[in-house]
């Protein structure tokens, strides 16, 4: 009996072909699989011809960064300052006592001697002036003292007040400064009696040299002729000297502009009687007979040359010569006397003698 389903086996034809094209498809495999290795001749047949090949074409430049605003830019380097207007310069780095309007200074009442005080010869210049008002007077018979440079181991800011004579007639002798060879005599403000005046100190006679306290630096040698001299308005610089009459209040500079060089100088005016006073020439005399005395002279004459100032400008005005009235002049430059932290007055300071006890020192303002 014939079955109607196809038999499970295949005719041995088929297997055979189906083996025959496993076989070919696992060799094409492994040809593709392998690396192909070509030979030099190979390659170079293979390579295009240079004549043919386009010329290179140029490598545009990156485009340039952008640059920064200035004001983004931070710099290091200083700003450069304008140029400073003209300070004095204190080459102690304005050690107290010693040098010129220093930084500090010691202010205090020097009580003055009823008589002429013996000379002293003191190794540098007194500083420049400093500013002190004087109160409304308070009796017609008081007399303006003081706001000087005086001597004490330094010098030493010798504070101004109203005082009384100490006795009837007695009259008010401005300090005595002079330039004689490279150093400074130094005669103290006092009290003359009525029947006294004035004696500078004689050419050649011996001057006792002054003591300097311990510790206080020297300051600056007076520059300037040879003669009597007043200091030099505020803010001037250290050392230099101004001439002027014998007896002139050191205050009539107050009002005058700072020198830098020497060349200012006091001329002497006329008296109450209008007689015409001439100015010291500098002649050291022992009588003052022949030298002008201010005592009761109502003006000088304050004259700055140019070439002395720091701006270039001179300076002519006429001054009165009463202590008081001077020293209220308006200044150019406030370096403001410091107060004395004491009413009480020192001692005087007398030649071979040691130095007061000093307060302490203040700041100039």
């Amino acid at each position: 009996m014939t079955s109607s389903h196809p038999s499970p086996l295949l005719p041995a034809h088929r297997i055979v072909a189906a083996l025959t094209a496993l076989a070919l498809v696992a060799g094409c495999s492994r040809e593709a699989a392998a690396p192909v290795v070509a030979s030099q001749a190979d390659v170079a047949a293979a390579a295009p011809d240079p004549s043919l090949q386009p010329a290179p074409q140029p490598v545009p430049a990156p485009a340039p960064a952008p640059i920064r605003a200035a004001a983004a830019v931070r710099t290091t380097s200083p700003a450069v300052a304008p140029q400073a207007p003209y300070e004095p310069e204190y080459a102690d780095g304005g050690v107290p006592y010693a040098d010129g309007a220093p930084e500090q200074v010691v202010s205090a009442y020097v009580e003055p001697a009823l008589s002429q005080p013996a000379p002293v010869e003191v190794l540098w210049a007194p500083p420049p002036m400093l500013v002190e008002e004087p109160p409304p007077q308070p009796d017609p018979e008081y007399v303006w003292t003081g706001g000087c440079w005086a001597w004490q181991g330094r010098w030493i800011w010798n504070a101004g007040r109203w005082a009384r004579p100490p006795r009837p007639r007695y009259t008010w002798q401005e300090p005595y400064y002079e330039h004689r060879s490279n150093r400074v005599v130094y005669v103290p403000g006092y009290w003359q009696a009525p029947e006294s005046r004035f004696v500078a100190p004689a050419a050649g006679v011996a001057i006792a040299l002054a003591i300097v306290a311990v510790g206080v630096h020297a300051g600056h040698a007076p520059e300037g002729p040879q003669g009597v001299f007043i200091p030099p308005p505020p803010g001037s610089r250290p050392g230099l000297i101004v001439p002027a009459p014998i007896g002139t209040p050191p205050a009539v500079v107050i009002g005058a502009p700072p020198v830098i060089h020497a060349g200012m100088r006091v001329d002497g005016g006329g008296d109450r009687h209008g007689r015409r006073g001439g100015f010291n020439d500098n002649r050291i005399t022992n009588n003052v007979t022949n030298v002008t005395n201010v005592t009761n002279v109502r003006n000088v004459t304050v004259i700055v040359p140019a070439t002395a100032t720091a701006d270039g400008r001179g300076f002519q005005n006429s001054v009165p010569a009463q202590p008081h009235l001077a020293a209220s002049m308006r200044p150019v430059v406030r370096d403001a006397a410091p107060q004395p932290v004491s009413n009480a007055a020192i001692p005087m300071y007398r030649a071979g003698h040691p130095p007061a006890n000093l307060p302490p020192p203040q700041p100039v303002r």
